[in-house]
């Protein structure tokens, strides 16, 4: 396909597709003369993903294109390369190093990590940074007296646990390549953030009316 049939089924226009382009984040296109080359649908899919992760997620072109590196990695398996690209993603802010409500929560969060198994916590040779972003949340959580315990998060994070499975289930049936997959798995972590977000806010909505409503 041309460019202008890449937009159109895209729906990037055609200037924003040649600063991709021109920034790494699109291969070129098969030369066809000296002006005008053709696309394909690894061009279409790559391009729909660097959508995603600019103009939903948000991610600024440098961190776009090292997303895109991890996942072009043949040197790391599936499971690497999505761990790479998504640690690349945008996350909140660490915990400062001159809080005093950091440490007790770095402790919280390890104890949270421990019971339910999960390995991605602080520990060598590099903390996830959502386990930074963890920490920094309990210490908020602390610093203005809400309940933040370990066992106020533990229903949380086994609730995530199952979403997990939920979300690579979905990867799954995605089907493709496990290029395709990996892909789809960074993706779908973007787009589908602003989905949970919601559905939790209008579950709390109708919790909230179940109890408390008056009749």
């Amino acid at each position: 396909m041309r460019l202008a049939e890449l937009s159109e089924r895209s729906g990037v226009s055609t200037a924003t597709i040649k600063y991709y382009l021109r920034e790494g984040l699109l291969p070129p296109g098969r030369r066809v003369t000296a002006t005008q080359a053709e696309y394909d649908e690894e061009h279409l899919r790559r391009l729909r993903l660097v959508r995603a992760l600019i103009q939903v997620g948000g991610v600024t072109v440098a961190s776009a294109r090292e997303v895109l590196a991890a996942l072009e990695n043949d040197d790391l398996d599936r499971h690497d390369r999505l761990g790479t690209a998504v640690w690349a993603l945008p996350h909140g802010p660490a915990p400062a190093a001159d809080d005093p409500a950091a440490e007790a929560a770095r402790r919280s969060a390890d104890e949270l990590l421990r019971r339910v198994g999960w390995s991605y916590g602080g520990a060598a040779p590099a903390p996830s940074p959502a386990y930074g972003m963890l920490v920094a949340a309990i210490a908020a959580l602390a610093r203005l007296g809400y309940p933040c315990g370990v066992d106020d998060l533990e229903p949380y994070a086994r609730a995530m646990g199952r979403l997990a499975v939920t979300d690579l289930d979905l990867v799954e049936r995605y089907g493709g390549s496990p290029d395709e997959q990996v892909e789809a798995a960074v993706a779908l972590t973007v787009l589908y953030e602003p989905v949970l977000l919601s559905l939790r806010r209008l579950a709390e909505a109708e919790e909230s009316r179940r109890r408390f409503e008056e009749r």
